[in-house]
Order: C-alpha cells, then sequence, then structure tokens
C-alpha cells in the first residue's frame, strides 16, 4: 500500500508541474496575465487560453479530476462537464483552423518559454 501511494504522489506531483508549465506557455501566447486566466470572466481570450490548457492536458493523459484540482488550487473552481466541454470545444476548433496546429506543437516543445 505504501509504493502504491508514493507512485500515486509522484505522477500527481508530476502533473501537476505538466500542468503549471501550459499555464506559463499558454498565458504567454494569449498575452493575459495569470490572475485574469484564473478569474470567472468569459473575455473571449481567457475562454480560449483555459479551452487549451484542458485540452492539451487532457491528451497528456491528464484526468478531468486533477485539472480540476489544480485550477482550484489556483483559485478557480470548474465542474467536470465544463473542462469536457472546453476539451469539446477546443478540439472542433483545432479541427476547423489550421492555424491551431503549430500554436500546438510550439506549445509542447520543452524549450518554450
Amino acid at each position: 500500500m505504501g509504493f502504491r501511494n508514493n507512485n500515486f504522489k509522484i505522477i500527481n506531483q508530476m502533473k501537476r508541474e505538466i500542468f503549471n508549465q501550459y499555464v506559463d506557455r499558454i498565458i504567454n501566447l494569449f498575452m493575459i496575465s495569470k490572475e485574469d486566466f484564473f478569474t470567472k470572466t468569459k473575455k473571449r481570450s481567457c475562454v480560449d487560453a483555459r479551452h487549451l490548457l484542458y485540452y492539451m492536458c487532457y491528451h497528456r493523459n491528464m484526468r478531468v479530476r486533477y485539472i480540476q484540482d489544480y485550477m482550484e488550487e489556483n483559485g478557480y473552481v470548474i465542474t467536470h462537464s465544463s473542462v469536457l466541454h472546453g476539451i469539446g470545444k477546443m478540439k472542433k476548433e483545432i479541427e476547423n483552423d489550421v492555424d491551431y496546429k503549430p500554436i500546438l506543437s510550439k506549445l509542447n516543445q520543452k524549450n518554450y518559454v
């Protein structure tokens, strides 16, 4: 049981670091502040940035629950269905707008930021 618990903590910490790296990269790309990013605002740039974060985390095999927890750690409470909605919206956006593919590639580079 101790080994399993320790493994969970290591994986959770690793996922949190990936989440934080994505946040930094995305707010840099969208030129928004971290405060705006984690504020309940309907500004299109903030909404798109959050949806992109959910999409990227989800495609790194991050559980929706983890995404919720990490958002909440930063003061942004979000429901499971809202995260899934954001992932779906971004998926459609990426399918319909070819400009997103190079952005995703850039955001996934280790030396970005």
